[in-house]
């Protein structure tokens, strides 16, 4: 797919860049990027030699949600009201289940606002850098509608239902520090030292073994609805896959060698 929404890179280090990129309406969602982004999502994941990725938004915003006037011209085209129900499920739903479903970390460069489903893109996030510029605000009810797109799912998660309840029902805006405390992001720093701050980490995540990484991920997703019995079968499952990796031959030789392991994400 030729991208027309959003920017995709890989650098040679195995860490790809995901960049909405319509910063004349902070990064909003039309209908086009959605589907765009989901093409990258399924790129990333296709691409063996990507090992990390960096999700991020052009220019001052990390992503303001749903774009209000894209919606309201579509509605105008198509002589209709647009149906919640179909754009969540053909826009959003497949984006956030794109996010979790991959095997690979995946990094929010928050330099700026993510309010709405840009919010939630946010919290779908493996880890988020922060820049003291930035937010995160669900502003959905502020509008008259309810949180979408995975908020009412990673949110209680993160800070628990009672702060949860509070951040969706009075839609304020959280600052970067206030997340840091409340562990929605991973560290914060200058806006100068976003880069920096971001692609080391992705730099760790990328040298790090994928296959480890991508069974972590799934061990994570499905311990908040297990019983522990359950988990400890599934520990014992992905640990059996581990093992088979050379990647866990390399970490062994690694370490009976004294010397730094060099993973090849295999």
């Amino acid at each position: 797919m030729d991208y027309t929404r959003l920017l995709y890179d890989v650098r040679p280090d195995g860490v790809a860049t995901i960049t909405l990129n319509r910063p004349e309406v902070f990064n909003a969602f039309d209908d086009p990027l959605t589907y765009e982004l989901q093409d990258a999502l399924k790129q990333v994941g296709r691409d063996a030699a990507v090992r990390a990725v960096v999700l991020t938004g052009a220019g001052r915003a990390f992503c303001s949600g749903q774009d209000l006037k894209a919606a309201k011209e579509l509605e105008a085209a198509e002589g209709r009201p647009r149906s919640f129900y179909d754009s969540l499920h053909q826009r959003y739903n497949p984006i956030i289940r794109a996010m979790r479903a991959l095997p690979k970390p995946i990094i929010a460069r928050l330099n700026g606002v993510a309010a709405g489903a840009g919010c939630s893109l946010a919290l779908a996030c493996d880890a988020l850098v922060a820049s003291t510029e930035a937010s995160l605000i669900e502003v959905f009810v502020n509008i008259g509608l309810v949180p979408d797109s995975g908020s009412s799912y990673f949110l209680p998660r993160l800070v628990g239902s009672l702060k949860a309840f509070e951040l969706c029902a009075l839609g304020a805006k959280v600052s970067a520090e206030e997340a840091l405390r409340l562990g929605l992001v991973s560290q914060v720093v200058a806006p100068d030292q976003l880069d920096a701050a971001t692609y080391a980490l992705a730099a760790r995540y990328a040298g790090a073994p994928t296959r480890s990484i991508g069974l972590i991920k799934q061990m994570l997703n499905k311990a908040g609805a297990a019983t522990l019995d359950e988990m400890l079968d599934y520990e014992a499952h992905c640990q059996q896959i581990a093992g088979e990796t050379a990647d866990y031959r390399e970490g062994v030789a690694a370490f009976g060698e004294k010397r730094r392991p060099v993973f090849r994400g295999a």
